[in-house]
């Protein structure tokens, strides 16, 4: 992840697709898909850090 001060503002979408070539998965079917999770992930990683504990 790319991270700024206490907020993600991304993945390491190199690291990303080396992780789906280890599994097997195809590249060309994953650089299209991760930009849409990662904008998803990263904006519910951010809420989960802007919440309250407890």
């Amino acid at each position: 992840m790319r991270v700024a001060g206490k907020a993600v503002i991304g993945w390491d979408m190199g690291a990303a697709l080396a992780l789906a070539r280890a599994l097997g998965l195809n590249s060309m079917v994953v650089a299209e898909l991760l930009p849409e999770l990662e904008a998803v992930m990263v904006r519910r990683i951010n809420e989960k850090i802007g919440e309250p504990d407890g």
